[in-house]
């Protein structure tokens, strides 16, 4: 998947850019990385996992705590931040809904 031209020229991707380029070397110490894809009108800052962070089932604390966190106090007008590839967290049988 290749970055657009218009999240090229968006105004806030060189602050988030430098956000996220606080927290890289953690997620590259386990193997992993993030990558924008996309900015929207409401300022939701869409990512994708990259390399072991894709398949881990710690992603959606790591997203949460340390990537959202991260960006949203660099900049923050980004209002959320979604991962389009985070693992989902298996619950044991019959815990579905609790």
């Amino acid at each position: 998947m290749s970055v657009s031209a218009s999240l090229l020229d968006h105004p806030l991707l060189p602050r988030i850019e430098q956000a996220l380029d606080g927290i890289r070397p953690y997620l590259e110490a386990d193997g992993g990385n993030v990558r924008v894809l996309d900015i929207s009108d409401d300022m939701v800052l869409r990512l994708e996992l990259l390399g072991a962070c894709g398949t881990c089932p710690m992603s959606p604390m790591t997203l949460k705590a340390g990537v959202e966190e991260s960006v949203k106090r660099a900049v923050p007008e980004i209002r959320a931040v979604e991962a389009v590839n985070v693992a989902t967290t298996l619950q044991p049988a019959g815990q579905e809904g609790r």
